[in-house]
């Protein structure tokens, strides 16, 4: 395990944002600041408003005017498609910006963050294509006296709820989908990493976004995240977070208006590897997969389950790749693996490590707090012996704790995978066409990855089975997701009567 040093540093004071309605940013006034501390320097980085439920009241109906005016939803494709092509070009002009503070409020190595950054260019200009292709179908197979359409509407007001482990990325793989739909919007990103999205909505208004057609609310679930939730006049909320807070989600939407919902949850994701793989890389793509971002990722495969053949000799190998994975400062260029991004998770992080102990998991690497004079980080643990009633192999951790289970045969890899509430994403390791359309066709899983993990773009549509949430993002699935469907249906000619006479 390599740790690094830093090549830049945070700014000598925390930068002052408020937060954005109507097409500019608004002061905090009287409210209370929220102010964040890098997790990988342990110093304040920017100081970001609380709102109330007064304040999102205030944003929902600035969008609901926004709506319902159609100063968005009334503009051709063509136009709208212009707008998230401006956006792109801003961003791409802002790249480092966007990633610096990324990193900063987040604690991911910043050549990660212009990594996500830039691939969230590639979202903003791929649907910016859709917003161009929408369309909806026609029957032409009534008779003489009837046709038939079949249109997509904007589904109106969207509620947007971020997480604090990939800011800028989940938050572009739904807005500009949102944005092709002809919806309007109120965001809330994570108090923790606000910068960001507030951002991105300044780079929105610069490039043409109508005002109040994207609104941010800032501040906790708790107050802000619940209006929301809540809302009589939110028309459709996506959230993307736990299952316990998605069903929250679900009980408020039934208490409220019944608002439509997309929800990506959590995830227990297996990598399956099979000995007939290449085991040098797939034990790369099994570090990759429960490193990258310290394992605070909702698709990051923390349950690996091997071929019992090679389970001893795999286990080494993915040891001595986390061994030369290089943490450090996320400011430095070389760093592979950051700050934990919060203290209660690292908390969490720290307890489920000494919890796998307790259970008679072997710690075969790492799990160490790490001391690196500044920030919270911590080495990526192996356990081994690990069975599927541990904690360890059945709670989301949410951190960089990969588990070992071993199999005989096929349908025992595909038990085990899918022994879980969960069924977010999935990884198969092998070269046998066979057993790898075996499990792909098997495994209930929204995301797969065959001999790969953690790759994709814009095209294809993301979300999860069972307890991992509802919906799709990204694709056409993610612009349709904001639509909803109306059936019309066209008389033509002279009606036959009902009533004689």
């Amino acid at each position: 395990m390599d740790t690094q040093t830093s090549t830049r540093t945070p700014p000598p004071e925390p930068r002052t944002f408020g937060f954005y309605v109507g097409g500019q940013p608004v002061a905090a006034g009287e409210r209370e600041v929220f102010e964040r501390a890098s997790p990988g320097h342990g110093v304040p980085v920017t100081r970001i408003p609380t709102c109330s439920a007064q304040d999102v009241d205030m944003a929902v109906a600035v969008a609901r005017e926004a709506f319902e005016d159609r100063r968005w939803s009334g503009l051709s494709g063509a136009d709208r498609a212009a707008v998230l092509l401006k956006t792109a070009d801003i961003m791409r002009a802002r790249l480092d910006e966007i990633a610096y503070w990324e990193s900063l409020e987040n604690g991911k190595p910043i050549a990660q963050a212009r990594g996500e950054a830039t691939g969230c260019i590639g979202m903003f200009e791929y649907a910016a294509g859709l917003a161009r292709a929408l369309h909806g179908d026609s029957f032409n197979n009534l008779g003489d006296s009837m046709f038939g359409l079949v249109t997509r509407e904007p589904v109106g007001v969207v509620g947007l709820i971020t997480p604090w482990n990939f800011p800028f990325l989940i938050l572009c793989e739904r807005v500009p989908y949102i944005l092709a739909s002809g919806c309007t919007m109120v965001t809330k990103p994570s108090e923790m990493t606000s910068a960001t999205t507030l951002m991105l909505a300044e780079i929105l208004t610069e490039a043409g976004l109508p005002d109040g057609v994207m609104n941010v609310v800032t501040g906790p679930g708790s107050t802000v995240g619940t209006a929301m939730t809540e809302h009589m006049d939110i028309d459709m909320l996506s959230f993307t977070g736990s299952t316990a807070v998605g069903r929250l989600c679900v009980e408020a939407s039934a208490r409220s208006n019944f608002k439509k919902l997309g929800l990506e949850l959590g995830g227990k994701n297996p990598q399956i590897v099979f000995a007939d793989a290449d085991l040098e890389d797939a034990a790369d793509g099994v570090a990759f997969g429960i490193a990258f971002n310290t394992g605070q990722c909702c698709v990051s495969g923390s349950r690996l389950i091997v071929e019992r053949s090679v389970a001893d000799e795999f286990a080494r190998l993915v040891a001595d790749k986390m061994s030369k994975i290089r943490i450090g400062d996320p400011l430095d260029e070389n760093t592979q693996a950051g700050a934990i991004t919060t203290d209660a998770q690292n908390r969490v992080i720290m307890s489920y490590i000494a919890k796998g102990q307790e259970e008679g998991a072997t710690l075969a690497y790492g799990g160490e707090q790490l001391d690196l004079g500044m920030g919270q980080y911590v080495s990526p643990a192996l356990f081994t012996g690990v069975t599927g009633d541990m904690a360890i192999a059945r709670d989301e951790i949410f951190g960089p704790v990969l588990t070992v289970q071993e199999f005989d045969t096929v349908d025992d890899a595909i038990a085990i995978a899918n022994d879980t509430v969960y069924g977010l994403a999935a990884s198969v390791w092998t070269k046998n066409i066979d057993k790898a359309l075996t499990v792909t066709r098997r495994v209930k899983a929204g995301r797969f990855w065959v001999n790969t993990t953690l790759s994709g773009g814009p095209e294809l549509p993301l979300g999860g089975f069972k307890q991992s949430g509802w919906g799709r993002e990204a694709g056409m699935m993610g612009v349709e997701e904001y639509t909803q469907v109306k059936s019309t249906h066209i008389e033509i000619g002279k009606r036959s009567p009902w009533v004689d006479g």
